[in-house]
């Protein structure tokens, strides 16, 4: 099992304190969640059965590979992860090479969770279609591809295409970093059975947790693949090492804690659960 940090559940100004500590204590990894904007009136929510918004318009949000690269710079070995990005707001030609800079200058260590996006509302900020991101998700990932491990890159698609592109220098991690499609609905189940690494769920229990991995592993086989090697990844608390136990009976590979209160309570938190799952 490893162990990742959820960012996103701090106050920006121990983001850097944490990442260090975490790397000290053998964390494996940090997550950083982004929007490309957030708005003043929200909708929809990421958690199914819900129509209300988690976070307040004003939440601090920053560009995810920039402050990635920041910390990739300060440490040696963790992990850095986005929690997820929205794809589908950006132009694919975007993304790539924000994902390949961070890569290469991580050494290989990133890791891209993606996702579709819930906020309705930043769509059309965007002046872009809610209702069809799916599809155009579905498209940003293949130019990502194509991108990432052609020599000379070619799509035609809905959305996007383009001919004679070079794109270089490819990624650290062949053929390109882990992508963990992100999402709770049966949709974004099916595409991370088809087209993700694995996936990357919100915070679960152990009820919560099980049918959705289930039907994730029934997705695999139906796509005519293992879930060997396939990353199943979600945030949850761990009380105990019996915890560590049931998560990982349940086929899970990677949690993402915040097992503090508030954000200064943070680095010894994090000290206290790693003495608890040693």
């Amino acid at each position: 099992m490893n162990f990742g940090v959820a960012l996103g559940r701090l106050h920006p100004g121990f983001f850097v304190e944490v990442t260090l500590e975490a790397e000290r204590l053998g964390y494996e990894s940090v997550w950083l969640p982004e929007h490309l904007v957030l708005t003043t009136q929200m909708t929809r929510s990421p958690h199914p059965g819900e129509e209300h918004p988690p976070v307040p318009p004003e939440t601090p949000v920053f560009d995810a590979f920039t402050y990635l690269g920041y910390l990739a710079g300060r440490t040696e070995r963790i992990r850095l992860g986005t929690h997820v990005y929205n794809i589908g707001l950006r132009h694919p030609f975007t993304t790539a090479r924000g994902v390949q800079t961070l890569d290469v200058v991580s050494g290989g260590r990133f890791e891209f969770g993606i996702g579709a996006s819930w906020l309705e509302e930043e769509w059309v900020a965007a002046q872009l279609d809610f209702h069809s991101r799916g599809r155009r998700v579905d498209e940003a990932i293949a130019v990502c591809r194509t991108l990432w491990t052609e020599p000379i890159a070619e799509y035609h698609g809905t959305f996007f295409s383009f001919e004679g592109v070079v794109f270089e220098p490819k990624c650290v991690q062949r053929p390109w970093p882990p992508i963990l499609v992100g999402g709770e609905s049966d949709a974004a189940l099916r595409r991370a059975a088809r087209l993700g690494d694995g996936w990357i769920g919100i915070r679960h229990t152990f009820e919560s947790a099980a049918p959705r991995i289930a039907r994730l592993h029934e997705l695999l086989r139906q796509q005519g693949r293992s879930a060997e090697g396939f990353q199943v990844v979600l945030g949850a608390e761990v009380a105990s090492r019996s915890d560590v136990r049931r998560w990982e009976e349940l086929g899970v590979t990677r949690l993402i804690v915040a097992p503090w209160r508030r954000s200064r309570d943070a680095v010894e938190s994090l000290r206290r659960l790693a003495d608890l799952v040693a």
